[in-house]
């Protein structure tokens, strides 16, 4: 089985989630400790607590890919994320590469799985994983001033989740109201708006 950059692969049409880990694995590597502390466009999450929750749901994810239930996979997405250790330059990476791996199998985009302790289609758990990493991808790179250009496949499949959920009851359990944004607008910006973000959002000046 062979994957690309910027597709979906050939043979099975699956979502290759390797591409965007990479990109968030690269971003994480770059943040310095004196920004951990700062804020990122989700009020409640500085820096550090984004990054633990990044890694959290890498093993959620991972786990879900595998249909190995338990514990990492039915903490709901409301709960805080986990706390930072001392070992995240080389775990996040780690588990973030498990990750993609684990949703190259095709077998994890069948059957039902759970992740957040909801149980789901494999295929919408794979696209809610893309999502979280696109959307939290984002966010770190903004809350820390790095340039982010997320996988255009990925960015796709969660331009697509995104609207499908629009209008889905439980939606704001999850995302913010939706910040309106010009349909003419790239589809980064487009994106982002669905989720509840503003994507003219920027950190406040440090001291």
């Amino acid at each position: 089985m062979t994957h690309t950059d910027t597709d979906t692969d050939t043979t099975t049409g699956l979502l290759d989630l390797g591409p965007q880990t990479r990109i968030v694995a690269r971003l994480a590597a770059a943040v310095r400790d004196d920004r951990l502390a700062d804020g990122t466009p989700c009020p409640a999450y500085p820096v550090r607590t984004l990054l633990g929750h990044l890694t959290g749901l890498a093993v959620a994810f991972r786990d879900a890919a595998r249909k190995d239930l338990g514990s990492t996979t039915d903490t709901p997405p409301t709960d805080a994320g986990p706390r930072l250790g001392p070992d995240w330059r080389t775990e996040l990476p780690r588990v973030l590469g498990e990750l993609a791996e684990a949703w190259r199998d095709p077998a994890a985009w069948t059957g039902m799985t759970r992740a957040g302790g909801v149980d789901l289609p494999g295929a919408v758990a794979g696209a809610v994983a893309a999502d979280e990493l696109v959307i939290h991808g984002w966010d770190l790179a903004r809350a820390t001033g790095q340039q982010y250009l997320p996988d255009p496949a990925a960015l796709r499949a969660t331009y697509a989740f995104q609207s499908a959920a629009v209008d889905e009851p439980g939606r704001g359990e999850i995302f913010g109201p939706v910040v309106p944004v010009p349909q003419d607008a790239p589809l980064l910006d487009r994106t982002v708006g669905l989720s509840g973000r503003d994507p003219g959002w920027t950190p406040p000046r440090r001291p």
